[in-house]
């Protein structure tokens, strides 16, 4: 059983609120995206809404949902993934959006476009082509078409028409997926960005695109109306990847999406806990809140024993564990908010038992039983 101490202390550091531009949290915790493919045809129904809803009744301060296509004919490779587009989408977004309102909680729409790793001839748009900064994939696959400025415009815009979409249906902010290999972190990484022109180069050309869509959905929503931006180094398939080798690189890449608009990076890793340069013990989230000044987001692996990639590729089991390093971090200011994944999928009151002393009833996360989760 947790001591009331350590109770008293997790309360303390985790049940804080934080305001991100107009928008108050109850508290840090953030549940993370996670893709379930369980909306058909694109359209979120009463299931999905009751999914999330759940993990607001369950205490998280702030809900990001699952990565949603925006309307753009390349953007996605399943039709069962969530789209943000589109009346009877949207419509199902605006209950979603309601429940958890109703539950308690915050939501935030992310925001997604695969870019070279959609699928050829798959659904939702089975002939459109897969597009890229350069036509290049990551797992070495056939290339696609390079962007044209006209291709680059279209999905700028689309970006924006997502985000004016989830204000209009009573979201509380956006997440732009900027973050493991697809079409935003193409543009910011030089293996896949081979560009000449002014979209490709050195990082602050690499950025060009995703501050484009940053800014073009700050003009699309209120001026306190929360944007996200979602990044990580590592990417599907090459999870020793880099887009910044130093602080400096780090600095030049979020300057500009920071002066854009965005209001907090969300930076994805492996485990939380890892160092992410030489010399200093912060991770990738305190790294951005240090250099850009904005808040701060972290993730990996929280609660758990085993990081994402060794449950789901590797077949081993994780384990509910303490989070006395989180806390240690936390206190440190080193970031602002923590975001979870498995273990909220394991157990919807991850976020209350923690914040009560009940961390001993915390429910661990199973792979087996991911596809039935609500």
């Amino acid at each position: 059983m947790p001591s009331s101490d350590s109770t008293a202390r997790t309360t303390s550091v985790l049940d804080r609120p934080f305001s991100l531009g107009g928008l108050t949290l109850r508290n840090r915790i953030v549940m993370a995206p996670m893709t379930r493919e369980f909306s058909p045809g694109g359209v979120p129904g009463a299931d999905v809404a009751e999914y999330y809803a759940r993990r607001a009744a369950g205490g998280a301060g702030l809900i990001v949902t699952e990565g949603t296509y925006i309307g753009h004919d390349s953007a996605g490779s399943s039709d069962r993934v969530p789209r943000f587009y589109g009346e009877e989408a949207l419509a199902g977004w605006g209950n979603v959006a309601q429940a958890v309102h109703q539950a308690g909680g915050k939501i935030a729409a992310q925001l997604w476009h695969v870019g070279m790793a959609r699928v050829a001839g798959a659904p939702p748009v089975p002939e459109a082509p897969r597009v890229g900064p350069s036509g290049i994939s990551i797992d070495g696959s056939e290339p696609g078409k390079e962007m044209t400025l006209q291709d680059i415009d279209d999905v700028v815009a689309a970006f924006a028409a997502g985000a004016a979409a989830a204000e209009a249906r009573g979201f509380d902010g956006i997440e732009l997926h900027g973050a493991h290999g697809y079409l935003i972190d193409q543009f910011l990484w030089a293996r896949t960005n081979q560009r000449t022109d002014a979209y490709g180069g050195d990082i602050a050309s690499r950025a060009r695109f995703a501050t484009e869509v940053v800014a073009a959905c700050r003009q699309a929503v209120a001026p306190d109306f929360p944007i996200l931006f979602r990044l990580s180094q590592w990417k599907v398939g090459a999870y020793e990847a880099k887009i910044a080798e130093t602080p400096q690189e780090l600095d030049e890449l979020l300057a500009p999406l920071a002066e854009a608009g965005a209001d907090a990076f969300h930076c994805s890793t492996r485990r939380f806990w890892q160092p992410e340069f030489e010399g200093s013990d912060l991770n990738l989230a305190g790294w951005a809140k240090k250099v850009s000044g904005k808040a701060a987001i972290s993730v990996g692996s929280v609660g758990l024993d085993v990081d994402f990639t060794k449950a789901l590729f590797e077949g081993e089991r994780s384990s509910v564990t303490d989070i006395e390093a989180l806390l240690d971090r936390l206190e440190r200011n080193e970031f602002d908010l923590v975001a979870v994944g498995r273990s909220m999928l394991g157990d919807p009151e991850w976020a209350a038992k923690i914040l009560s002393g009940r961390a001993d009833e915390v429910k661990p996360f199973e792979l087996q039983v991911l596809g039935s989760l609500h």
